[in-house]
This record gives structure tokens, sequence and C-alpha cells, in this order.
């Protein structure tokens, strides 16, 4: 049989999982491990790196073994959770410390004390980030200043660092290859995103040894091949991306304009600005959408810190039993006229607002609204942040909003109809619905489908999208704006 078979390993933030595609991008085989996440401390948050390439490799395997066809792959392609770093020891490969993940606010004052110091303008025109301990910076720093002796180890060329992508290629690789793509490394407040390099400003700044760093290769390019024992033969690596980014990928946004969002417990929503880095002036991330044949394009990016956390609260805050399902089922129950409003700001308020201070708040409550009314305003709120994003992006990047503006939406939240369809009413774009969730796992399979030689594009390879629903806004102009004129309201109310 000929090599046409791409391997996807996604190394996510509770679990990490390999699935086997076919050149039609149709899934074959998968396997997937959960992942422990450790506390030590309020707002720490760790992953045992071990652990991660421990389960890399078994998922590997089980995936490929499942198929019988471990001799038809043609390359694997690596997506991972963005941010996390791991620091090891460049001669015995053991980390020095756990995996700091990207949730982990432990960098908090370092943060603030730079912002202080009037850091944060110059530190966004060079990578297109805002001073958070969310990004990776930071948290490598924090080692090596807590480690007894790590920093100068480092300084001596003796230890090495780099986020998920880079541990396991590096493990798999069996040490021959350090390594990272540009989406990842755009992720690190490292990174100068106009000259696609580490910054010696910013090693600078954050206290970084650049002998630390990996290489910052191509999304689609040759990342060394696995040792034998892993899958039997060398299996070569030929493309990397950040999960957001592989998402994007996944879901066919190659083009200017395009934009995706992927609801979860948090909504991560991105949109394809070119080869022209877009300046946000409403404190969106600029960040690499993919660098193939050197070639970079960007994206603006906004998160949301609540979606389906906030479906999970009806349960969890409010009694509602039976999961998502029944929640949707008792917000599907609510007088279609109620004016009820929920701001989920249950830690704080991401793009565009920005207030880690924020609270959350019910807003619009009468003597005949109900856990219906309530449960309804919370599924509304996951498609007015999304509106709120909508909006911040149409103003810093306006030419991307034209006559075939749509958002293509995955993730658990997207697999309900109902839900698809408020956001279309409550955004006023029409909702492309991928019907195959696992879209991170297949933007990684199809960059390393495009550097193996399996597709001769990015354009043919993007053409491998899943099938989807399109839903088209039915609710009038004046519903619709008047339910986001009661969200905007709300906002104010919940920042202290």
């Amino acid at each position: 049989m000929a090599q046409d078979l791409i391997l996807a390993l996604d190394q996510g933030t509770t679990s990490t999982r390999a699935i086997l595609f076919d050149r039609a991008g149709q899934p074959l085989a998968e396997a997937s491990r959960p992942l422990r996440q450790s506390y030590p401390r309020d707002g720490w948050v760790e992953h045992d790196a071990e652990e991660i390439h421990a389960a890399c490799v078994a998922v590997l395997r089980e995936a490929t073994e499942a198929s019988g066809r471990a001799a038809d792959v043609a390359a694997i392609g690596v997506t991972n959770q963005r941010e996390t770093v791991v620091i090891w020891d460049k001669a015995t490969g053991r980390p020095i410390h756990p995996a700091i993940v990207w949730q982990d606010r432990r960098t908090a004052e370092v943060c603030a004390r730079l912002k202080a110091e009037g850091h944060e303008p110059r530190v966004t025109e060079v990578t297109g980030l805002l001073l958070d301990p969310y990004f990776s910076g930071t948290k490598i720093a924090w080692i090596l200043d807590k480690v007894p002796g790590a920093r100068a180890r480092a300084e001596a060329g003796e230890l090495l660092a780099g986020t998920m992508d880079t541990w396991v290629i590096w493990r798999l690789t069996g040490g021959r290859v350090h390594a990272t793509d540009a989406t990842n490394a755009s992720r690190t407040l490292l990174f100068d995103i106009d000259a696609q390099d580490w910054s010696p400003e910013m090693l600078d700044l954050f206290d970084v040894p650049a002998s630390l760093l990996p290489k910052v290769l191509d999304c689609v390019d040759d990342y060394g091949a696995t040792q034998t024992q892993v899958l039997g033969r060398e299996t070569p690596i030929r493309g990397v991306a950040g999960d957001q980014q592989a998402a994007l990928m996944g879901q066919g946004c190659i083009a200017p304009g395009q934009m995706k969002a992927t609801y979860g417990t948090g909504c991560f929503m991105l949109i394809n600005t070119g080869e022209a880095r877009c300046v946000s002036r409403a404190r969106l991330l600029t960040t690499v959408a993919a660098r193939v044949g050197g070639k970079t394009t960007y994206a603006l990016e906004g998160s949301i810190f609540v979606a389906g956390a906030a479906i999970q609260w009806l349960g969890e805050g409010l009694g509602v039993t039976g999961g998502p399902r029944a929640a949707e089922a008792l917000a599907r129950a609510a007088k279609p006229d109620h004016a009820v409003v929920v701001v989920p700001a249950f830690t704080g308020l991401g793009a565009p607002w920005w207030d880690a201070e924020a609270r959350g708040g019910i807003f619009g409550l009468t003597r005949d609204a109900g856990l219906p009314e309530i449960a309804a305003a919370t599924f509304d709120s996951c498609a007015l942040q999304s509106r709120d994003l909508i909006e911040a992006m149409r103003a810093d990047a306006p030419s991307a909003f034209g006559d075939a503006a749509q958002l293509r939406i995955d993730g658990g939240m997207s697999q309900s109809a109902w839900f698809s369809q408020r956001l279309a009413d409550l955004t006023g774009l029409p909702v492309r619905r991928a019907r195959y969730q696992e879209i991170t796992a297949l933007g990684a399979a199809l960059f390393a489908g495009v550097g193996a030689g399996l597709y001769g594009s990015l354009e043919e390879a993007a053409e491998v999208s899943p099938a989807a629903d399109t839903l088209s806004p039915a609710l009038d102009t004046h519903a619709r704006e008047a339910a986001y004129a009661r969200w905007l309201d709300a906002v104010p109310r919940v920042r202290l």
C-alpha cells in the first residue's frame, strides 16, 4: 500500500489524543489518554511533562495498531496546548520542574510590575500580545529564578526550554530536534512577529537566555523523525501548529476574512487577516495564523473566559440536572420576550474588556422570570460575548466583513443546532457548524499532509474541510439589536 495516511497528535490541556486520517480527511482510528492537572497553590496549574510524553507514545501506537496500517503513515502532524512550558536537562532529558500550564497565574505580579513600568505598549508592538501571565515568557523566567542553580545552568547551555510541541518533538526524535513552529513561538512574549525570530529586546526584558530556546520553523517543515521504537520505524514529523491555529486550518480558514470560533469551556475566536499584520485598537491579540513556505499570515484573536463553563454552572450552581441537553431543553422553554441578561464573568471578562476583577451578574429579573429565562440568558451570553469579539474584529479589520462573512464553529457547544442558531441570530452572521468535532487534530494532519506531499499546496489541503451545516440569522434586526443593547448595558454593571 502507498503511504497515504496522516497521523495527528493533539496534545491538549486535559487529554492527549492521536487520530489517523486518510487523504480525504476521514478519521480511520484514534486513541486518547486523560491528562492530570496539579494545583499546588491557588492560581497555580502544572502538568507532569514525563506523563505527557508517555501518553503521546501510547496514543500514537494505539491509533496505528488499531488501524492495522502503521506502514502507510506518511507523516505525523503535531498540535498542542499553547503557552504551556517546560524546561529540561539537555543531557538527561529530565524536566527540572513540572510544566507550567497556560492557565497558571503565578507570574501575575511580574506582569503587573512591567505594566506599571510602562513596558506593555512596546511588548505589544513587538509581539502582538498583552502583558499577561497567560503567555510563556514569564513562566520560563520564573522556573529559572525559583529552581536552585537553573539560571546558571541555562546560561551555561545545559538546559533547553519549549512549549509542549517542542518537548514532544524533542522526546519523540530522541533529542535530535529542538524546534517549534511560528504559531507557538508567537505565543511566548519572546517572538518578534514582524521579524519572525526571537526578539533580543524581549529576551532581555523577560530575562530569558537565548540558548534555551528552540529553532523556529514553518508550520509545514522538517521536524525530523520519530525514533524507531515509537512506531516500529522512523516516521517523519512534517507539520506543527498551536491548537487554535490548527483549528483555523482545520476549518479551512486560510484566506483573509475567514474566521472560526471554538466553543469549549471558554471560546477562542480567530480571524485571518492575511499577510498584513493588523494592529488592534480593541486589545485583541495579534498572532501568527500560519507560516508556510516562509510566508507568514496573521490573525486577530479574542478569547472568552466562560462559554461552556456557563452551561456547567446551570447544573452545579442552580441545580439544573441532566447535563447540557437538559439545560438546553429548559432554555428553549423560556418566554420568548423575556429581558433577562446573564453576564457570566465568573473569572473576569476576556476580550475586548480584559477585566480580571469583573464578577458575574443576572439582570432584568421580573416576577414571572424563572429558571427557563435564566437558562436561556446563559446560553445567549455565549453568543453575545461572541458578538463583542466580532464587533471588535469588525472595527480592527473592516475589510474582513464583506457580504460573504461567516463564522465557522466547532467545539462542544457547536453540537447543539439550537445554540448555533441563536449564535447566528444574535451575531447577525451566518454560522457554519462543523459536523466533525476533532477540527484541531484535522488541522495538524493537513499541515503534515502538505509537508509529506499528499497535498500540492495549502489551498488544496484546505479543501479537505469537514461537512458542515450553515445556519442563517432568522431574528429580525430590531430584536437582535435590542438584545445586544441590553447586554452592553449589563456588562459595565459587573465591572468592579
